[in-house]
């Protein structure tokens, strides 16, 4: 809306951006037209940049589309670089699958220093000369494959009595986390010399890495803490199907769908199920309704699909599909 203090129609060039004869112009200068933002729906799995939080990064890719909506699927610390999965659109009803995927991580342990948050950028809190040799991290790392119980850093966005654990730590309070338990499924040494060690991880949902290298250190009688950080695959997406930021930056909106993966490329460990129109209007609705024929599960998770377009995601219980999720990705036209 233009504020007109004399309730006259504002002359058109001043609508369109351009002053009217004889008006002053905008303090500043022109303002150009914000770009109109637009229904994107699908991944874009981003090569995060060492030094750029997560939420920049959303807002880079956001920017990047005009799209209307955009979240990503699991925070990296801005120390980090690596894989940073943002959904777009329709997209991010599927972030769950992708946060429960398995991750990949290849870190840096510098030996002898623990810090107060577990990685380079906090202040030492122990110290100590001596420097584990390669044979030692390995035979400790298998005491932390497995089902474990691990103790997140206390600058971690968990919360506390309502508030994020860092909010806390900042403001100086001791803050006690309880240990949980996490799935690593490998750990291996790829590198080690001039006291750091390189690892490469496998592990499920709310592994701390940060806190591997804590105990690690602490179990070999050396301290540690992770000095660089690299995240490689973030369930089904990997290094290889990456893009930068700046290449996102110099490309226009309308060009930038090379690097736009279909929201149910997520879905990839969920079995996909084809439905009629009516059945796919049922469930659009939020309505349950019976899967037929030999391959259909009877069991799970499972998404439907009509013409190759994905309609709905849910649970399967007694041969019947409940959805959870509807998609309005076109093609399917929408109940009344």
């Amino acid at each position: 809306m233009i504020d007109d203090p004399t309730n006259e129609p504002p002359d058109p060039a001043s609508v369109e951006g351009r002053p009217a004869e004889g008006a002053r112009p905008p303090r500043g200068g022109l303002r150009p037209d914000r770009p109109k933002k637009r229904d994107v729906n699908g991944w874009v799995i981003l090569d995060k940049g060492v030094g750029m939080t997560s939420t920049h990064a959303v807002a880079v890719v956001k920017r990047a589309f005009n799209a209307k909506k955009a979240g990503h699927a699991g925070t990296l610390d801005p120390l980090a670089s690596g894989i940073l999965p943002i959904a777009l659109g329709e997209a991010t009803k599927t972030v769950p699958f992708v946060m429960d995927g398995l991750k990949s991580y290849r870190f840096t342990v510098t030996w002898g220093i623990e810090t107060d948050t577990d990685d380079a950028e906090g202040r030492p809190v122990a110290t100590s000369d001596a420097r584990p040799s390669r044979a030692e991290v390995e035979a400790a790392l298998p005491r932390f494959v497995g089902a474990i119980e691990q103790v997140p850093p206390r600058y971690s966005a968990i919360k506390v009595a309502g508030e994020r654990a860092y909010d806390l730590a900042r403001d100086g309070e001791i803050v006690e986390l309880l240990a949980r338990s996490v799935q690593i499924d490998r750990l291996a040494v790829v590198d080690h010399a001039d006291g750091r060690t390189v690892i490469e991880a496998e592990c499920g949902k709310g592994t701390y890495v940060r806190a591997l290298a804590r105990d690690l250190g602490r179990m070999l009688g050396c301290y540690g803490h992770v000095s660089a950080l690299r995240r490689t695959r973030v369930g089904p997406f990997t290094e290889g199907e990456a893009c930068k930021a700046d290449a996102l930056e110099a490309g226009a909106p309308n060009g930038n769908g090379a690097h736009l993966r279909p929201v149910e490329t997520a879905l990839d460990a969920v079995p996909a199920v084809p439905v009629s129109r009516d059945m796919a209007l049922r469930l659009m609705r939020g309505q349950a309704v019976i899967l037929r024929g030999r391959d259909a599960p009877s069991e799970g998770k499972a998404f439907a699909t009509c013409g190759g377009i994905l309609v709905a995601v849910g649970d399967v219980e007694r041969g019947e599909l409940v959805p959870h999720r509807v998609f309005h990705l076109g093609g399917t036209a929408r109940p009344a």
